[in-house]
């Protein structure tokens, strides 16, 4: 029984790992807005927002020492470079950042900062939800730079 349980825990650890290594290449699933919940009731925005931070934080790896190292050093030869956003916000918020062959979500809570690696010289779409209010910004990335939101 022991060996059993021993088993089923390195296969669960395993599945789990295997679905979140590939995390920035994968597409974002497109639900029509807003979605319907189990009791029949639409769902408040703010709650979808919060239910998909608490389980983005699960899996969210933060890219903290790449971001520094950037910074703290001259990356202009490299080919990322990095985003920050901080939330001067009382909610929590998910900021989505895609572009050509990239697509990430990043996890941040109230006033706290989340960062981030792109590949830098490409347009990306910035969105997300701040205190039931929407953020979206095009924005065509060649050096690192930072973002305040409040609501």
């Amino acid at each position: 029984m022991k060996k059993f349980l021993l088993f089923s825990l390195f296969i669960t650890l395993f599945m789990n790992s295997c679905s979140s290594a590939n995390q920035n290449t994968r597409q974002p699933i497109r639900r029509p807005f807003p979605t319907t919940s189990n009791t029949g009731t639409k769902d408040n925005s703010a709650t979808q927002t919060e239910r998909e931070y608490h389980a983005l934080l699960k899996t969210y790896k933060p890219e903290t020492a790449e971001v520094l190292n950037s910074l703290l050093n001259d990356s202009s030869n490299s080919a990322n470079v990095s985003i920050s956003v901080e939330n001067k916000s009382n909610c929590n918020m998910v900021l989505t950042i895609s572009g050509k062959n990239y697509f990430k979500k990043i996890p941040i809570g109230a006033n706290k900062i989340g960062s981030a690696m792109i590949p830098k010289n490409q347009n990306y779409n910035l969105s997300g939800m701040l205190c039931s209010s929407v953020y979206e910004k095009t924005k065509y990335v060649t050096n690192s730079f930072s973002i305040k939101l409040s609501n």
